[in-house]
């Protein structure tokens, strides 16, 4: 299998050589969480909980594992598709680990970047001292891997905002590569801060992408960006009405994180703000502004079922055990 590209996921793949900015668009939405998760997360505390614990988990291996944020914020794709699609028991506070451990080792392998389950696991127990003693052994995490698999029909080649960039520029038509270059950049930094937005999650990777470069170009080149949203809502393969709320959602997002670093900066004597602290704002800013769902794919009652059935397993095996010692059912 040839290295992913979350820039250009469809690279290499049979088929796929011609009009590919097409199949970019056409598939995205088989990339996405189901239709009624982000109305889930706006109603159950349950989830939103569970989602932020998740995330922030990820984050830590940027510390932990040295991973790149493309290879977390995959992660984060998968682990977002998985609990759409997957009813998560509650009471068993150790599913949202192994969770995250099986989303990053699949990620990784995408990336074809060394990750070290023990590792990652151990750094993350020093950190917190109240979870000491969940610890997975490579047949349990493997197991957990394929419930994801299955879960998102083996579909690991994520279609991204990222994967829209290269085309959303192009329609700016920028002469200068370093500015081309700074547009992408920054771009790209809003794409990762988004990660976290609850509010965010109902829009299309393509949104998403083209709402981030506007949002960079009217940072960056203000006195073009009439010039650019006009280049982008023209476009064939774009939502007007969504790229502009988007655009309004990163907007304030944005806004909202410089005015949390200017108080930070202020207060920066008596506390360090984390990563971990970052992503706290951000969800909880995010549970309480929710707008409708948009998103593509719905959840059956017979699926839900299905692989309710399947993650219960582990429940079963492990309610009288360590976590270190359980073994995934057969």
């Amino acid at each position: 299998m040839d290295k992913f590209d979350v820039e250009d996921p469809l690279t290499s793949l049979d088929g796929h050589q011609s009009d590919t900015i097409s199949a970019l668009f056409s598939s995205e939405s088989d990339h996405m969480p189901s239709y009624n998760y982000f109305q889930c997360l706006k109603t159950s505390d349950f989830y939103v909980s569970f989602r932020q614990e998740a995330i922030s988990l990820i984050l830590q291996a940027q510390y932990s594992s040295n991973l790149d944020p493309y290879t977390q914020y995959l992660a984060v794709n998968y682990m977002d598709r998985f609990i759409s699609w997957q009813e998560i028991p509650q009471g068993n506070p150790w599913i949202v680990r192994l969770l995250v451990i099986a989303c990053i080792s699949l990620a990784a392998k995408m990336k074809e970047i060394h990750f070290s389950f023990s590792d990652f696991q151990t750094n993350n127990i020093k950190v917190r001292q109240r979870d000491e003693g969940f610890m997975f052994d490579p047949p349990a995490i493997q197991r957990m891997e394929l419930l994801v698999l299955d879960a998102l029909n083996w579909r690991m080649r994520s279609i991204t905002p990222f994967s829209f960039i290269t085309f959303f520029v192009s329609l700016f038509q920028l002469k200068d590569p370093p500015l081309t270059q700074a547009l992408k950049d920054r771009a790209t930094n809003i794409i990762f801060q988004a990660r976290n937005e609850i509010n965010l999650l109902e829009f299309k990777p393509s949104i998403i992408g083209a709402s981030a470069l506007l949002l960079a170009c009217h940072e960056l080149f203000p006195l073009q960006f009439p010039s650019f949203e006009t280049s982008v809502l023209s476009c064939e393969y774009v939502n007007e009405e969504k790229v502009m709320e988007c655009f309004n959602e990163m907007q304030e997002m944005v806004n909202n994180e410089m005015s949390e670093s200017i108080v930070d900066m202020v207060s920066s004597s008596s506390s360090m703000r984390t990563p971990v602290s970052v992503l706290d704002c951000h969800c909880s800013k995010s549970e309480n502004e929710g707008t409708n769902s948009t998103m593509a794919a719905t959840v059956t009652p017979e699926n839900r079922e299905i692989k309710r059935r399947k993650l219960k397993g582990f429940c079963n095996q492990s309610s009288t055990m360590k976590i270190s010692q359980f073994q995934p059912c057969e």
